[in-house]
C-alpha cells in the first residue's frame, strides 16, 4: 500500500467493519480519569479471532498502557502471534485521525507490517494505513521470521 487512504466505513469488508465496531465498543471501557481521552483497539488475527483493548491510565503516567498494546498483549497471551489488521478508535484531534503513539508503533511493528484502520467513534470515515507507513525503518522490523 503506497498511500494512506480515507475510506467510507460502509464500503469496507464485513470482517473489517466488525473489527472497527469492536474497537469502538472497547473504547467505552477506557479508564482515562486524567486525560479524559478514550481509546479502543481491536486486533484481527489471521485465523479470524479478534482481541480488544482500551487505554488504562495511572496516576504514575508510565504505568498506564495504551489500547493498542492492551489488545496485542491479550492476543499474545492467548497464543496468537500472526495478525492481519488493527483498528483504533479515538476522538479526532483538530479534525485529524489519532494514530498510535511511538511505544505502540514499535509494539505493532514487532509482528510485521500490519494494516491499521483509524476512526472516530462515529465511523464517518476511516483512515487505512500500515505500520510501515507510520514507523518506517522500525527497529527490529524484518527480524520477525522467528515467528513463522
Amino acid at each position: 500500500m503506497d498511500e494512506d487512504t480515507i475510506i467510507d466505513f460502509t464500503t469496507l469488508e464485513p470482517n473489517i467493519q466488525t473489527l472497527i465496531k469492536k474497537s469502538i465498543a472497547a473504547r467505552e471501557y477506557s479508564y482515562s480519569p486524567y486525560s479524559k481521552f478514550k481509546v479502543g483497539a481491536a486486533i484481527l488475527c489471521v485465523d479470524g479471532t479478534i482481541f480488544t483493548g482500551c487505554n488504562v491510565e495511572n496516576a504514575s503516567y508510565p504505568v498506564g498502557t495504551c489500547a493498542e498494546r492492551t489488545a496485542i498483549v491479550k492476543a499474545v497471551s492467548e497464543g496468537k502471534r500472526k495478525f492481519k489488521a488493527l483498528a483504533v478508535a479515538a476522538d479526532k484531534e483538530k479534525n485529524d485521525f489519532v494514530t498510535p503513539c511511538g511505544f505502540c508503533r514499535q509494539a505493532i511493528a514487532e509482528f510485521g507490517d500490519i494494516i491499521i484502520y483509524l476512526t472516530g467513534p462515529d465511523t464517518t470515515s476511516v483512515l487505512k494505513t500500515t505500520i510501515c507507513k507510520l514507523l518506517p525503518h522500525a527497529f527490529g522490523l524484518g527480524n520477525t521470521e522467528i515467528l513463522e
